[in-house]
């Protein structure tokens, strides 16, 4: 494995700015697939994010593109990036400038949800690099503003949410514009036949690398559950977050009008605290991820599709306050902690009718949740609704890293870090220590 991004065959001008950046070592994904990158290969990465994979896509591009100069042309772009939200539009963008700073490329983002013209000037000045959702991409390809004939290199993030959230046809649509001769990668965390069959369409004897399993978590994450009833989880919240340890959360509620209700109730007891949902327009969606991402705010409450693609160190805890139908979105939402190298905190409250959500969760990871039952709110009998094997005197830990690989790997480096461990033991029915402290670390 390489054990430093020195090591890698990267020009210095890019070096440079991993240096400023504090990058020293790349992440597996980024180690494995930046080689095959430069080389010209091809790509199929099985990876979230979290695991460093912009960097892993963006790094090489922007070699190619330095080594390939070429005049600007009208309308037209040399790289084309589609990803499922703006969100990450916009950090994959942002990626793309860091680690482009000393290199004299342009670029430029396309999202919706906001108005075009500042979109369609940066699209006429010719972009080397333009990172896009599939929706306003085609709307300005059908206004006549937008031209592939230069593409040579394609890169599909996220093609899962790209199909979970209905974008698949069209991502067919742009590909079928694409020049047939061109470097293309797909990134994506699970495989699902639609995918597949795009992996077939798009790539050409590409190098597969795979850095995490489909059903594990990621290892770095202490998971806890907090049993309670749902008439007690915003005072719990409240007692929750009166612990230091606990920096920057990020808390999941399964509606918009959930989000809403949680982020002005934190509000109401002096928690500096916003909301992320669909219905928030795109200036207050970005608007409040600034204000988490510089620590203004100290809570993102967000739903699972806002959610997605959120890419910001330093969020200490995750906190479902309502637990996910759909147990692979519990592997998502707690991904968003644990990145650059950290360690993390998943706290899930659970209430009667969650019970069934929590098993099947436990069953997809593998895993069991160490219960906190020091809580005020706590459910007496709560750990009889747990499945049967919890209460077997064998434990297994609930950090997915022991004997287990992780599912979402560690994030690209950084200046982040946490303060020194505190013992705690798992399984249902173990408890960890007791006081504000049973929350963070």
């Amino acid at each position: 494995m390489t054990q430093s991004f020195a090591q890698l065959d990267l020009v210095e001008p890019l070096q440079r700015a991993l240096r400023a950046e504090n990058y020293a070592t790349p992440t597996p994904i980024q180690a494995q697939a930046i080689p095959h990158l430069l080389a010209g290969r091809d790509l199929l990465g099985i990876a979230q994010t979290g695991t460093g994979k912009t960097a892993a896509f963006a790094l090489p591009i922007l070699q190619r593109l330095a080594a390939e100069r070429a005049a600007p042309v009208r309308n037209a772009m040399r790289a084309l990036i589609l990803t499922p939200t703006r969100e990450l539009a916009v950090q994959i963008h942002d990626s793309f400038r860091t680690y482009g700073r000393h290199l004299q490329l342009r670029s430029a983002v396309i999202y919706g949800g906001v108005g075009q013209k500042p979109q369609t000037d940066a699209l006429a000045r010719g972009p080397d690099i333009v990172v896009a959702t599939p929706g306003r991409l085609l709307d300005l390809v059908q206004q006549g503003h937008v031209r592939f004939d230069r593409v040579s290199v394609f890169v599909l993030d996220e093609a899962d949410r790209m199909l979970d959230m209905g974008f698949i046809h069209d991502v067919r649509r742009v590909i079928a514009k694409l020049p047939p001769v061109r470097q293309s990668l797909l990134f994506s965390a699970t495989m699902p036949p639609e995918v597949e069959s795009l992996v077939k369409g798009i790539l050409k004897n590409p190098q597969r690398v795979e850095v995490t399993p489909s059903a594990t978590t990621v290892e770095r994450i202490e998971q806890r559950v907090l049993f309670v009833d749902s008439a007690d989880k915003r005072a719990l919240l409240a007692d929750v977050l009166k612990d230091p340890a606990i920096a920057r959360a990020l808390v999941f509620t399964r509606t918009k009008h959930g989000a809403n209700r949680v982020a002005e109730q934190l509000d109401r007891i002096g928690v500096q605290a916003d909301a992320i949902h669909g219905n928030k327009s795109q200036s207050a969606r970005q608007r409040a991820l600034d204000d988490f991402r510089r620590g203004k705010t100290r809570v993102l409450v967000a739903t699972d599709i806002a959610a997605r693609g959120i890419d910001i160190d330093g969020i200490t805890h995750v906190i479902n306050y309502e637990l996910p139908n759909v147990p692979e979105s519990y592997v998502h939402r707690i991904g968003r902690t644990a990145r650059a190298g950290a360690d993390g905190v998943a706290l899930s409250f659970c209430d009667a009718s969650e019970r069934p959500f929590l098993k099947d969760i436990e069953k997809l990871t593998r895993q069991r949740l160490a219960v906190v039952d020091t809580h005020r709110f706590h459910r007496a009998g709560a750990q009889a609704a747990a499945p049967a094997a919890s209460r077997h005197a064998r434990q297994e830990p609930t950090r997915g890293g022991r004997g287990k690989p992780s599912r979402s790997g560690r994030g690209e480096p950084s200046r982040s870090g946490r303060g020194p461990r505190r013992e705690r033991r798992s399984g249902h029915g173990q408890t960890t220590p007791a006081g504000a402290a049973a929350y963070g670390r």
